[in-house]
């Protein structure tokens, strides 16, 4: 396993129990379509949340948020919609971005709620 692997991995976990803290039910975890692969769906007051979780260390130069750009939200979209005629689901859906940055055993999370729109 890479290291980049186990950064994700780790931050992944980290967004869950926040998520699981806040009041989120997390459905799927690295749901897949194809080469397509939503990171977190999850439910909240009657809203399907799609999130994108993205992690750096503290040496990284860029914030983790900016490596979601149009492509990666385009993909996602594409995801979701297959998620949504999979699962028959019929709600109002939010794209939402959990930013985590690590230095060591501590880290800081910003969690950006509806960060993207299917309307390009």
């Amino acid at each position: 396993m890479s290291i980049t692997q186990t950064i994700g991995e780790k931050g992944e976990i980290i967004a869950q129990n926040y998520l699981i803290q806040n009041g989120f039910v997390i459905l799927h975890t690295n749901w897949r379509f194809g080469s397509k692969e939503l990171d977190i769906v999850a439910t909240k007051n009657s809203c399907l949340h799609v999130i994108e979780v993205k992690t750096r260390t503290s040496q990284f130069w860029e914030n983790p948020k900016d490596a979601v750009v149009r492509q990666k939200q385009k993909n996602i979209i594409y995801a979701t919609e297959a998620y949504i005629l999979k699962f028959n689901i019929n709600m109002q859906t939010q794209f939402d971005i959990i930013s985590i940055v690590l230095d060591g055993e501590k880290y800081e999370i910003e969690y950006i709620p509806d960060a993207f729109s299917p309307v390009f």
